[in-house]
């Protein structure tokens, strides 16, 4: 498979939990290891052949869009403004959708970043897509290799590649870590307004059309003021050894 040559980066959320850092900044300007948390994700994506990012804004957007104009090189930005609502995860992916056109889209939310083993995570993810057998598939990572991320794990995956959620479950394996690939429609029929893509996931995997890659590489998430020291330490002993 050709790998998705646009993305979607969600970078309108308000980031409460990062105040205090972001009082006077939008969460994806918040600085990693000298890096804004959505250089770090663009870079990426540029990395696996990304030529066009459509870039949701809502908290300080005039900030965020006067950084987004001021890189230089891959990919094009496009902005999707989101000022007026707040729309959540599927709702912005539905408001940009004429931004998006019809072909499959990387789908990136801006509080991930990671360390790289093996083949590059984004890479992995594109080379598992196969639109014939999933609407939707998610890169993932191991629990054990993971900071920031406080949950008890989120996915199981069968042997195909197939996801399950949960549920009732006292733990899982894998967590979600904010990348995936996906076909731009299955939020056509979306509600109007806010709404989580989580939702759709969760309809669509007992059906089987949820698959997902496991990473090779650490992933930190990146959510406090306390997280984002525990990725900067991370960072900085990846890079001296």
């Amino acid at each position: 498979m050709t790998a998705p040559k646009k993305a979607m980066v969600l970078a309108a959320g308000l980031g409460t939990r990062m105040r205090p850092l972001t009082n006077d900044r939008p969460k994806a300007l918040v600085e990693v290891a000298g890096r804004t948390l959505i250089d770090h994700m663009l870079d990426r994506l540029a990395e696996a052949g990304v030529e066009t990012a459509v870039v949701n804004v809502h908290a300080f957007a005039d900030r965020l869009e006067t950084h987004l104009k001021a890189r230089t090189g891959a990919p094009q930005i496009v902005i999707s403004d989101e000022r007026g609502e707040l729309l959540e995860t599927g709702g912005g992916l539905r408001k940009a959708r004429p931004l998006l056109g019809e072909d499959p889209v990387f789908v990136a939310n801006i509080d991930s970043v990671w360390t790289q083993d093996g083949v590059p995570a984004i890479d992995s993810l594109a080379q598992a897509w196969d639109p014939e057998r999933m609407d939707v598939c998610l890169l993932l990572a191991r629990l054990d290799r993971t900071l920031g991320f406080d949950g008890a794990g989120d996915i199981f995956m069968s042997d195909e590649g197939a996801l399950t959620f949960r549920g009732e479950a006292p733990s899982a394996p894998f967590a979600y870590m904010g990348v995936h690939i996906c076909k731009p429609d299955l939020v056509d029929d979306g509600p109007e307004g806010a709404f989580s893509l989580a939702t759709i996931w969760r309809r669509l995997a007992p059906l089987g059309r949820v698959h997902g890659v496991v990473m090779d590489g650490f992933w930190m998430h990146v959510g406090d003021p306390g997280a984002r020291d525990e990725a900067e330490a991370k960072l900085a002993e990846a890079k001296a050894g």
